[in-house]
C-alpha cells in the first residue's frame, strides 16, 4: 500500500516476476516498457494516476549502486551523442514526427499546435488556448508590415500562417526536418493562398546561409537541438538575425540541469532531445554576442495542454489501435502521461526568451504586449475559418 488513503484508489497488478524485477532495477525505462507489452496492469485507476501517486509519496533518493551507476552510464551515452559530428537530426525528427497524421489528428486541435498551449484567461478551451499561444508569442516578436520572417521548426504550418495573416506584406520561411509535416504545411498554406509569401522547406537551420530576417521564430524546437549543440544554434541565429531584428524562442524548461533525457522518452519518443534549464540556456546566448530582451515563464500551462491532448487520444483509441497497435497506444498514452505528470510534479515549466542584437530593437517596458494582443484579437475575429486537411 502507497499513500495515506485520502485520495482515488489505484490498483495495479504486475503479469510475472520477471517484469516485477525489470521494473525494480530500472523503472525509468522498464516501467514504461512492461506497460507497453501489457505486463503492468491498472486494474483501478489510469496511469497518470499511478505516476502522480507513485510521485507524490516517494523521493527521487532511492537510487542503489547498479541503479546509480546505469544512470551514470545513460548521461555519458547522451552527453556523447549530443556532441558527435554525425547529423543525425533528420533521422530523429522522423523518428516522432513522420507518424500518420492522422495520429496528430486525434488529439490536437484544429491548427494542429503540436506545443503548450497559454491558458490565458484560465480555464479556456485547448483551441482558444492555443490561439492565445500565437497570439503572446506574435505580440512579443514586434512584427511589422512586409517584414521577413524564419521560422526554426515550422510544424503543421500553423504558427507561420498565422503570423502572415495577422501582418501585411510579411514574408515567411518556415524550416522542418519532417517531410510529412512539410507536406501538410505546403497543402494549408496553398488552400489558405499563401504561397507567395508563405513557403515551408526541408532544411536543417545549420546549413542556411547569406540570408537576414528581420524577425525569427521557434516555438517547440530547441528542445531538440541537444545540449552539445546550445552555442552553434545561437551562432547561428546570430548569422541569420538582421541587426535591428528579434528573436522569440518558446521551449520547454527545468528547474536545474539534468545531464540527460528520461531513458524512455530517449528511445520511444524523442531520441537525443535535451530539455534545458534556463541557466543553461542564457551562457550560450550571450556568448554568440546576443542580448536577452525579456523571460517569462509559463508554469503549469503544459500540464494543462497534456491533460487535453492525453483525455482526447484516450477517448480516440480505437481509432489509435486502428492506426497502429494496441502496443502504440500504450506507450504514446505513457509517453502523454508522464509528460503531464513531468509539469504538474516536476517543476517542468516553459519558457520564452526574447532576443536581439540591439538593446533599442525593443522596448523598454511590457505594455507594448498588451497592447499588440489587443490588435491580434481584432484580426481573429475576421480571420477565416481553418480548413480541415484532406489525409
Amino acid at each position: 500500500m502507497v499513500g495515506d488513503g485520502s485520495g482515488e484508489l489505484v490498483a495495479v497488478r504486475v503479469a510475472d516476476e520477471e517484469a516485477e524485477r525489470l521494473i525494480r532495477r530500472d523503472p525509468t525505462l522498464k516501467l514504461g516498457e512492461m506497460y507497453m507489452d501489457g505486463r503492468f496492469i491498472l486494474e483501478q485507476g489510469n496511469i497518470y494516476d499511478f505516476l502522480a501517486m507513485v510521485k507524490q509519496n516517494t523521493t527521487n533518493e532511492i537510487f542503489d549502486i547498479p541503479m546509480a551507476a546505469l544512470l551514470i552510464g545513460r548521461i555519458a551515452l547522451q552527453q556523447l551523442k549530443s556532441r558527435l559530428p554525425v547529423n543525425r537530426n533528420k533521422r530523429n525528427v522522423a523518428h516522432h514526427y513522420d507518424l500518420s497524421e492522422r495520429l496528430f489528428e486525434l488529439f490536437l486541435d484544429e491548427d494542429w499546435q503540436y506545443s503548450c498551449a497559454y491558458y490565458n484567461p484560465p480555464g479556456i478551451s485547448l483551441e482558444e488556448a492555443q490561439v492565445a499561444k500565437k497570439r503572446h508569442i506574435a505580440a512579443k516578436l514586434l512584427l511589422q508590415p512586409n517584414q521577413r520572417v524564419l521560422e526554426i521548426g515550422s510544424g503543421w504550418g500553423g504558427m507561420g500562417m498565422y503570423l502572415a495573416e495577422a501582418t501585411p506584406g510579411l514574408d515567411l520561411t518556415g524550416i522542418t526536418l519532417s517531410e510529412e509535416q512539410l507536406k501538410i504545411s505546403r497543402q494549408r498554406s496553398k488552400m489558405r493562398g499563401l504561397t507567395d509569401r508563405v513557403r515551408f522547406e526541408l532544411q536543417d537551420y545549420r546549413t542556411m546561409t547569406g540570408q537576414k530576417f528581420d524577425r525569427i521564430v521557434s516555438v517547440g524546437m530547441f528542445e531538440h537541438v541537444g545540449i552539445g549543440n546550445f552555442d552553434k544554434f545561437f551562432k547561428k541565429v546570430h548569422e541569420l538575425l538582421a541587426d535591428d531584428g528579434v528573436m522569440v524562442l518558446h521551449s520547454i524548461a527545468r528547474p536545474k540541469p539534468s545531464f540527460a533525457t528520461n531513458a524512455f522518452i530517449e528511445k520511444y519518443i524523442f531520441p537525443q532531445g535535451y530539455i534545458p534549464s534556463i541557466g543553461e540556456t542564457l551562457p550560450p546566448i550571450e556568448r554568440a554576442g546576443l542580448l536577452i530582451r525579456d523571460v517569462e515563464v509559463l508554469p503549469l500551462h503544459y500540464a494543462y495542454t497534456l491533460r487535453h491532448w492525453r483525455e482526447r487520444f484516450v477517448a480516440n483509441k480505437a481509432a489509435a489501435v486502428a492506426l497502429y497497435d494496441e502496443r502504440f497506444f500504450r506507450m504514446w498514452e505513457f509517453y502523454l502521461a508522464g509528460s503531464e505528470m513531468g509539469f504538474r510534479w516536476d517543476e517542468l515549466f516553459i519558457m520564452q526568451i526574447q532576443i536581439s542584437k540591439n538593446q533599442y530593437s525593443t522596448p523598454d517596458n511590457r505594455n507594448y504586449i498588451a497592447a499588440a494582443e489587443t490588435k491580434l484579437k481584432e484580426f481573429e475575429a475576421t480571420r477565416a475559418p481553418l480548413e480541415k486537411v484532406i489525409l
